[in-house]
């Protein structure tokens, strides 16, 4: 099952895209903010990059290949609920 743009509708991203539904902006301006404070350190970024370098030069082991991919899964949860606290912050500033 896929869209027109070739993303299948089962694939993790969709689950949870449909699960947090970062559009809706329901979150208390206290939760909002909470949600955007939760970053990557810096240790887990530098990793990333060494990943990611290693990655364009085609030398990931495979283990390292699964820890990138699981970055990659946790990252766009990340970015997903940042997007709907960022959504929510928006409707808590038009209300003021």
């Amino acid at each position: 099952m896929t869209t027109e743009a070739g993303v299948s509708l089962t694939s993790e991203a969709a689950i949870l895209s449909r699960l947090i539904r970062p559009e809706d902006e329901n979150l208390t301006a206290d939760a909002a903010e909470s949600l955007l404070r939760i970053r990557f350190e810096s240790r887990d970024l530098n990793r990333m990059h060494e990943l990611v370098a290693r990655n364009q030069e085609d030398r990931l082991t495979p283990d390292e290949r699964a820890e990138m991919d699981n970055y990659r899964r946790v990252s766009y949860l990340l970015d997903l609920m940042h997007s709907k606290a960022r959504q929510s912050l928006k409707k808590h500033q038009a209300v003021r």
